[in-house]
């Protein structure tokens, strides 16, 4: 998915701004970092979890008791997950470049290390 792809996305699902936030590889794709990703990952709130939930999306429990429920094959949102905080970017709420470094530190995948990388760059050149 490219940056045009996961905007008219994200504006079909009629979120409403304040419950969600893009993170991941698709924050990557909407701050220029990356050309496309797979699929669109977020952060939700609690409410927006409860509402999506109770509409009978597929839940899965994590470790700490947070959810992650599935919309289709391309979306995810996880419950509470963020780092740092959110800005508007081209009317999408995105985590924070800092929230997506600390994120990836905390994942440590070979992905995401490359990842780590590409925003390290980026930043330098800002």
């Amino acid at each position: 998915m490219r940056k045009a792809e996961i905007i008219d996305r994200l504006n079909a699902l009629d979120f409403d701004k304040a419950d969600y936030w893009v993170i991941t590889g698709s924050a990557m794709v909407l701050y220029g970092l990356r050309e496309q990703t797979h699929d669109i990952d977020l952060g939700c709130t609690t409410a927006l979890a409860d509402r999506l939930e109770a509409q009978g999306l597929p839940v899965e429990f994590r470790a700490d008791g947070s959810r992650k429920l599935t919309i289709g094959t391309d979306v995810e949102l996880f419950e509470n997950w963020l780092f740092d905080g959110v800005q508007l970017l081209d009317g999408i709420p995105v985590i924070s470049l800092q929230g997506l470094v600390e994120m990836k530190t905390r994942l440590g995948r070979d992905k995401d290390l490359r990842d780590l990388r590409l925003i390290c760059d980026y930043l330098a050149q800002k």
